[in-house]
């Protein structure tokens, strides 16, 4: 019988044809599903979901490549039909809570730095008061800060403040916190880490892919701006998979508990230093630069090594 995998994903197109081609050629079939169209009916089916495509019946796996943002209670809702699934031993490729867990950035800077993998300090507060302590410490050892949004992707939404140097201050100005309204009442902060190489020079981070507790693939992404996403503009360059990038990509998606992750690491005088793990990322611009195929990576880990992992662990329970 041919397998069914619910590809959740807020939208469709290139990561989505991907992902189904390489469930076609193992056999299987991919459909994709938004979250956001998913309910929870206790009337309508014994386990109470009601899944897109599949009437009363569940999907043999799902593959969750994008959940849309919202409310509070709305996205509680879309990892909560996550948590269900799982619970009704569907395979969930990432799970609901390694999602959570790496889509707060304050928690994944606090369980990172709990595992003792090499990340910058950072910090989350909602008191105005020491946040404004933190800055006025930081500013005055002369090094800068990230005001990131806790809940933020694809390089938006970040700013520097502290002692910033930018090209109308080579020399550096202090730059202050906004108020909190403007900042959803909670700062989470982290320490910026200079460009290694000359100021006149464009910099870069590193992305690295880890599936299935391997890294597969890296590049650099490169930019004059000190932010690297490549939905800000940054090109992707192919970087060489060494070991410095390969062990703590590797420990931060283990820490995570990620089945697969983006894991983006900026180089330091003390080696790479890991900014952010993604659990629903995107790999369309690491496909330019990487010659196998990572869709195809993705889809035999779900078939190869989880499946079988929770068919065990089913007939075990049982």
């Amino acid at each position: 019988m041919t397998l069914k995998v619910a590809i959740f994903a807020d939208e469709t197109g290139w990561h989505t044809r991907q992902l189904r081609e390489a469930l076609r050629a193992r056999g299987a079939e991919g459909r994709c599903v938004d979250l956001e169209a998913c309910r929870i009916d206790t009337e309508a089916s014994r386990h109470g979901l009601l899944i897109p495509g599949w009437g009363d019946g569940l999907p043999d796996a799902a593959l969750v490549r994008g959940i849309a943002g919202g409310s509070f209670e709305q996205v509680t809702k879309r990892l909560a039909v996550l948590h269900l699934l799982e619970r009704l031993g569907v395979p969930v490729y990432n799970r609901g809570r390694a999602i959570e867990r790496s889509v707060d950035k304050a928690s994944t800077s606090a369980l990172l730095h709990a595992a003792g993998v090499a990340t910058p300090p950072a910090w989350a507060m909602e008191s105005e008061a020491a946040a404004q302590r933190l800055l006025m410490r930081e500013t005055a050892a002369g090094r800068t800060l990230v005001l990131k949004p806790v809940f933020g992707s694809q390089g938006k939404g970040l700013q520097q403040v502290g002692w910033v140097r930018d090209a109308d201050h080579p020399e550096g100005h202090a730059v202050p916190l906004p108020p909190p309204a403007a900042v959803q009442g909670l700062y989470y902060l982290q320490r910026f880490v200079p460009p290694q190489g000359a100021a006149d020079e464009p910099s870069f981070d590193w992305r690295v892919l880890v599936v299935g507790g391997r890294a597969r693939a890296a590049m650099q992404r490169v930019s004059r701006h000190w932010i690297h996403n490549v939905a800000q503009g940054a090109r992707c360059v192919a970087a060489p998979l060494t070991e410095a990038l390969a062990e703590p990509a590797e420990q931060a998606a283990r820490t995570l508990g990620l089945d697969y992750a983006g894991v983006d690491l900026i180089p330091s005088p003390g080696g790479p230093q890991v900014l952010e793990v993604n659990g629903v990322a995107a790999w369309r611009g690491l496909q330019k630069v990487t010659s196998f195929n990572l869709a195809q990576a993705l889809v035999d880990d779900l078939l190869d090594r989880v499946m079988p992992r929770r068919a065990r662990s089913a007939a075990r329970q049982a």
